[in-house]
């Protein structure tokens, strides 16, 4: 097969970041789409800034990158937690978060879809959370990440037929950036939640990019319409102490 071509949305920072190193090393061509632009270059690496909230700007930059490029692979990371108890949450921080994990997925992994259809074959990877499982001020951002993962299944049952496999993640407490504004690394806060993981440690982006590649790997086409956590057992039972509820809901 000729050099395959990614998709990253979120690819500038944290686990998409990752995501991209990962697939440049594998010698992908890549194609990250974000507010900002990447922290570094890569003669393989291309990248778009746009605000995927905004739908119509999505497309825009979907129609371009397949006029320009045969996709093979689309991995739908980006995300915001948006932290809010439910009295706070807006039905505008719903359709915000709606547009930018559901729809700007079905945008960009659409826009893929004839290029993927042509040559038989295609990889997608959807981002989901541990936070689908339940955790307090998540309500927009587990309701549009557990969607993902429905989405998931039903996009495996209409795409395998071509050859494209469809899978989710659902990353658990990962530091990055974002998490980490929350939970600083070393805190007394982080270290309490890396307690009540089975691991005994806060996951770094790296473990889910590896995670995604596999899901990517072009050998792995049997695999399809599945949930994988890469969480460190934080999804496995109860593990919410009431003496750490804070330092759980600051996780995601």
């Amino acid at each position: 097969m000729e050099q395959m071509t990614a998709v990253v949305s979120g690819g500038s920072s944290g686990i998409g970041d990752s995501i991209c190193k990962h697939l440049l090393d594998a010698d992908y061509k890549v194609i990250s789409l974000s507010r900002r632009a990447p922290r570094f270059e890569h003669d393989n690496l291309d990248y778009y800034t746009v605000d995927l909230m905004d739908l119509q700007a999505t497309q825009d930059v979907a129609d371009e990158i397949a006029a320009k490029y045969s996709v093979t692979s689309v991995v739908n990371n980006a995300g915001i937690v948006n932290a809010k108890i439910l009295e706070e949450a807006t039905v505008n921080d719903l359709h915000g978060l709606t547009n930018l994990h559901v729809g700007a997925a079905m945008i960009l992994t659409k826009a893929a879809l004839p290029a993927m259809k042509e040559v038989k074959f295609g990889r997608i990877v959807n981002m989901s959370t541990r936070a689908i499982l339940g955790l307090a001020t998540r309500t927009c951002y587990s309701g549009t990440k557990a969607a993902l993962v429905s989405i998931t299944k039903t996009w495996a049952m209409e795409l395998g037929p071509h050859g494209i496999t469809v899978n989710a993640i659902a990353p658990g407490p990962v530091h990055s950036e974002m998490f980490d504004e929350v939970v600083p690394e070393g805190s007394d806060v982080s270290k309490a939640l890396a307690d009540l993981i089975p691991v005994r440690r806060i996951g770094i982006p790296d473990d889910v990019a590896r995670a995604t590649l596999f899901f990517l790997d072009p050998k792995n086409s049997y695999i399809s319409g599945q949930l994988l956590f890469v969480c460190g057992g934080s999804s496995v039972g109860s593990l919410i102490d009431g003496g750490l509820k804070a330092a759980m809901a600051a996780s995601d």
